[in-house]
């Protein structure tokens, strides 16, 4: 028996060969497109995409199941999450297991995210009974004025390869919560993780009597243009890259819906001359090395303060060196393969770029021979983030960038120069440094962090950057508000008509 054999009979026997799950309206009619293995390079199974009708039936019922979600009471609603998320909870071992298959996380990461999933459930369900406005005074007597919040309809959720189901499920768990209906458009390279998941909501949704609620369509570029084009969907929650986050805004833009961005992130960490290197080394090393490289807060900048660069770098080395590469699933493998070919490609292109500026390559710098899309993690030096343009952009591999300054402010204004703002961090043992970095006048980043590195949001605070980022908030704190239509109203339960202002008008 495959390992995809044994995962999908863990999960109650998913059908992942015919594509199952490719539309709630049966098997998908449009493109066919392969899912594959990054450890070996090999095909896990094919599945078939949604056509244009397909999608079109889809959407229609997703908006007329809206019509009465929107009107089941809040904790009711959260009846529906909280079954999905004891679901979870039931399979996490066989789920997180194909997306470290599918994607190629180390297992313990492909674990970690569907406890995510597991977390924004119950979050969502202590939610469903703070659905709350405000009451506000009125000028006016004998008047009440209130706001509130109504669901908004029909959510699309368009997910990348890197978190292949976790950030859905941050989105569809709230959005469920609100009144809203979903649906959720995974990426090409992890369809499986997306037809797993949604075989456990479809299971959810019946015991719940909550039937489409959640809804699935598998497909490329055209079907995320369609989602983006399409005014049945008042919001699109988009996450992949700042290019196509662009193209998404200014689609869903032009037909005054609402874009949710999670888009690029180019994120540093400043290590200060008084910080405990041990614990900055460690961080580094996961922020840079973790999912190979392949997470949107990832660490891909280091900002190290002169006197303490060289013992710190020779720490880094080492850890480096040590780094057990290979099968995600494998005992003691702390980096697994990149996505694709593709990804392997581009990294060796930004490696060669790179030095061809002037960066020193202290470590790694190469892919690994053999089957599967492996490559080493890879540190390169250079005198100022300046003179190293390649570093302004992002790389979705693990290369780190590091840069010697002379003081906090030095790092901070190269912490913010480049066009990302989603992750930040300082390691410091000065109270004053953390709380500049952390001021107005400190990081600019969506998250800023003090002794502890870029990487590994938790669901209760509210997940996203500024810039080119996207702007975007997703999972907890207030998120959830994005997912409803505020609305202020104002009874009046007096006799008079008293106007606001002041204004007389007889």
């Amino acid at each position: 028996m495959s390992r995809l054999e044994a995962t999908a009979q863990a999960l109650g026997g998913v059908d992942f060969s015919r594509g199952v799950g490719a539309t709630e309206v049966g098997v998908g009619h449009g493109p066919a497109f392969a899912s594959e293995d990054p450890t070996t390079g090999t095909t896990l199974a094919e599945v078939r995409g949604a056509d244009r009708a397909q999608y079109d039936a889809l959407l229609d019922a997703a908006q007329t199941r809206f019509q009465s979600w929107r009107m089941v009471p809040g904790p009711r609603r959260g009846e529906l999450v909280r079954r999905l998320g004891e679901l979870l909870r039931e399979h996490k071992e066989p789920l997180g297991e194909l997306v470290s298959l599918e994607m190629g996380k180390i297992r313990s990461e492909g674990l970690g995210e569907v406890q995510e999933m597991i977390d924004i459930c119950e979050f969502a369900v202590g939610l469903s009974r703070q659905l709350h406005g405000l009451t506000i005074a009125s000028e006016r007597p004998r008047h009440r004025m209130m706001e509130q919040w109504h669901p908004l309809g029909v959510v699309g959720v368009v997910t990348a390869f890197n978190f292949p189901v976790a950030v859905w499920a941050w989105n569809a768990a709230l959005a469920a919560v609100c009144g809203d209906t979903v649906v959720w458009k995974p990426s090409p390279h992890a369809p499986l993780c997306a037809i797993a998941v949604h075989a456990l909501a479809v299971r959810a949704m019946r015991e719940t009597g909550s039937e489409g609620v959640f809804s699935l369509a598998l497909g490329g570029h055209e079907l995320g243009a369609w989602i983006a084009d399409d005014r049945r969907i008042p919001l699109v929650s988009f996450t992949g890259s700042t290019a196509i986050g662009r193209a998404v805004a200014s689609k869903v833009g032009h037909r005054l819906g609402r874009a949710l961005l999670e888009l690029g992130g180019n994120n540093a960490i400043i290590v200060l001359d008084d910080a405990d290197l041990e614990l900055a080394k460690r961080a580094i090393a996961f922020g840079a090395v973790g999912t190979a490289g392949q997470r949107c807060t990832t660490t891909r900048r280091l900002f190290v303060q002169k006197g303490i660069a060289p013992r710190l770098l020779a720490q880094l080395v080492a850890a480096y060196g040590s780094v057990s590469i290979g099968d995600p699933l494998a005992p003691g493998v702390l980096m697994g393969p990149l996505v694709s070919e593709a990804a392997v490609r581009r990294f060796e292109e930004v490696v060669a770029e790179a030095r061809s500026q002037g960066a020193e390559l202290l470590c790694g710098g190469s892919r690994l021979e053999g089957s599967g899309h492996f490559v080493q993690p890879t540190i390169l030096r250079a005198r100022s983030q300046a003179e190293l343009p390649i570093a302004w952009e992002e790389t979705f591999a693990p290369i780190l960038y590091v840069f010697e300054v002379d003081s906090l402010q030095e790092a901070v204004d190269a912490n913010n120069a480049v066009p990302q703002g989603l992750s930040s961090a300082v390691f410091t043992d000065s109270v004053r440094a953390a709380e500049r970095f952390l001021s107005p006048m400190g990081s600019d980043c969506g998250i800023a962090n003090v002794n502890i590195g870029t990487s590994g949001a938790e669901i209760g605070g509210a997940f996203g950057g500024e810039k080119d980022t996207g702007g975007g908030r997703e999972s907890g704190s207030d998120a959830w508000k994005v997912y409803m239509r505020r609305q202020t109203c104002t009874v009046n339960w007096g006799d008079d008509l008293p106007l606001a202002q002041g204004v007389v008008f007889v």
